[in-house]
């Protein structure tokens, strides 16, 4: 019997404690695994949806609570900021092109988002069933929007449905002013994903509608009207150096950077991440050293079989390569095991995150760093079992043969 054959038969005669050192090692590799995806997905999402995008104007406030407002749709925006000054902005000569962003409804915890043709453009997305709208009240689904979810069916254009006030879903109901849905976007892997698109026309129509009473009041409302965000294009890298602080300084509203922002934000993600990374080395060192118990005291059990090997002829270096071996074979299980636990939780992970806020965060992906996972295992076993397999390399026939 080879050497490799042999090690995994002294594993299998003690299943509880292979087990345990399998499990353990794999905790500590599933810990990282989850680190490296959802890392590299995340920051994979910020490239992704930030891209071509210089500054973010809105309603003063938190400069990062705007980025993710406007840019992301994880959170609620500060208020609102008035058309009249949006218009004024986008005939700045340092503005390439600028994207409205009216927000304030949501159908099934999806935002209903106001904007034009451009912001559909900005993303590079396709539609894939019918069109862009074209008249109020028409609008367009993300890809997940449309997909039937919780029992209810996914919907196909032509059909209608009403949104809720608030971007939590849960909020009276424009009951009066149904959306007809008029197209539906192809899958583009960006934040239109999850949203509902319609006009700005079609936003001010259903809030309008619900506070209007008469022709008067109407338009009144009208010459009031706002939106919620403006998403900007530079003409020029150089304006980054002025235009925020134009904004600032004359303007009623706010200018946020993305790059300046999201660094921040992802400076204070990497804690988390760092914690976590050093969670699984900790995992790794406690695996690490049950690895070593228990390959110490194989050599221990053993000490008759590993006579009996060696007066059969092996020589020393086939006794360690033995607990090499079976060290080898444990590092590769728990690569295994802990791979898939990672990505499992990660897959878990991204379900559990609600789809009004999810960032695409899927276990189906496969990374070139996840290659450092089995390195990672097989180093750790081969230092652990390194002093065992020593041991019974130096150790002679006559001292194995003797009573302990």
């Amino acid at each position: 019997m080879n050497t490799v054959a042999l090690s995994w038969r002294y594993l299998a005669a003690r299943p509880l404690a292979a087990a345990l050192n399998v499990l353990l090692l794999a905790l500590a590799l599933a810990s990282i695994t989850v680190v490296l995806l959802t890392r590299a997905q995340v920051d994979r999402a910020f490239e992704r949806d930030l891209a071509g995008i210089d500054v973010v104007v809105g309603a003063k406030g938190s400069p990062l609570q705007l980025i993710l407002a406007g840019v992301f749709h994880l959170d609620v925006p500060s208020g609102n900021i008035a058309l009249a000054d949006v218009k004024a902005l986008q005939a700045h000569p340092q503005v390439a092109e600028l994207i409205p962003l009216s927000l304030g409804d949501s159908w099934r915890g999806h935002r209903i988002v106001g904007t034009t043709p451009a912001y559909v453009q900005h993303y590079g997305a396709t539609v894939a069933q019918g069109g862009l709208w074209a008249a109020p009240l028409q609008a367009v689904l993300g890809a997940h929007v449309a997909q039937a979810k919780n029992g209810a069916p996914a919907l196909k254009v032509g059909d209608q449905f009403v949104g809720s006030h608030g971007l939590g879903g849960g909020g009276h109901l424009h009951g009066n002013q149904p959306y007809t849905v008029s197209g539906v976007l192809a899958p583009c892997g960006c934040v239109l994903d999850r949203l509902v698109l319609t006009s700005l026309e079609s936003v001010w129509a259903v809030h309008e509608g619900d506070m209007a009473q008469d022709d008067e009041d109407r338009a009144a409302l009208a010459a009031e009207r706002e939106v919620t965000l403006a998403l900007i294009r530079y003409k020029s890298p150089l304006a980054a150096v002025s235009f925020p602080r134009f904004v600032n300084t004359t303007t009623p509203m706010q200018a946020a950077a993305p790059a300046v922002e999201i660094t921040r934000l992802l400076r204070l993600v990497g804690v988390g991440s760092d914690l976590l990374r050093g969670f699984g080395a900790v995992l790794l060192a406690v695996a690490s050293l049950s690895v070593f118990i228990a390959l110490w005291h194989a050599v221990r059990e053993r000490r008759a079989d590993l006579a009996m090997l060696r007066m059969l002829g092996a020589p020393p270096r086939r006794v360690a390569a033995l607990l090499l071996a079976e060290a080898w074979w444990l590092a590769l299980l728990a690569t295994v095991l802990g791979l898939a636990l990672g990505h499992g939780l990660t897959s878990l992970l991204g379900w559990l995150v609600p789809s009004d806020q999810a960032m695409g965060l899927t276990g189906a992906l496969l990374l070139a760093d996840e290659l450092w996972v089995p390195v990672w295992a097989f180093g750790v076993a081969t230092l652990a079992a390194l002093l065992p397999a020593w041991q019974a390399y130096r150790v002679d026939v006559a001292e194995l043969l003797n009573p302990v």
